[in-house]
């Protein structure tokens, strides 16, 4: 884990939250990573640039672009790859977004293809339009 701020947050459970450079810094009270037990837990991503710009206004695509910019991000800081991804859960503001969310979504994944959830959930915090979050291996 290179690069980032490992903390450990229980010395007895051996979790691990990692605090991401590379990603604006979380706007409540949780970590954008936390690894334990072999496996890094990705806090949902939204389209927020590293510098804490808000993409409420940015096309659809921009902002998926972004979000999964963040995962990646967040992933690589905990040690781990879009490669080893178990799981992705989806929330779309519209669920009429999901064709396009999917084209994006597969280029960026590549051959990876975990498992994952698309919920359509109506509004997102801060007008938002997509939000992910992500477990994989360490």
């Amino acid at each position: 884990m290179a690069g980032e701020s490992a903390v450990p947050s229980n010395r007895m459970s051996g979790a691990v939250h990692v605090a991401v450079p590379a990603l604006a810094r979380p706007g409540g009270h949780y970590s954008h990573a936390a690894v334990g037990g072999g496996l890094v837990f990705i806090a949902g991503q939204l389209p927020i640039t590293p510098d804490g710009e808000r993409l409420a206004e940015a096309a659809f695509e921009v902002q998926v672009a972004q979000t999964l910019a963040n995962v990646q991000a967040a992933l690589l800081a905990a040690g781990s790859g879009i490669d080893k991804l178990l799981q992705v859960r989806v929330y779309l503001d519209d669920i009429a977004n999901w064709p396009a969310f999917d084209r994006i979504y597969a280029q960026w994944a590549g051959p990876s293809r975990p498992t994952r959830a698309v919920v359509p959930t109506g509004p997102l915090h801060f007008g938002f339009k997509v939000e992910v979050e992500a477990i994989a291996l360490g």
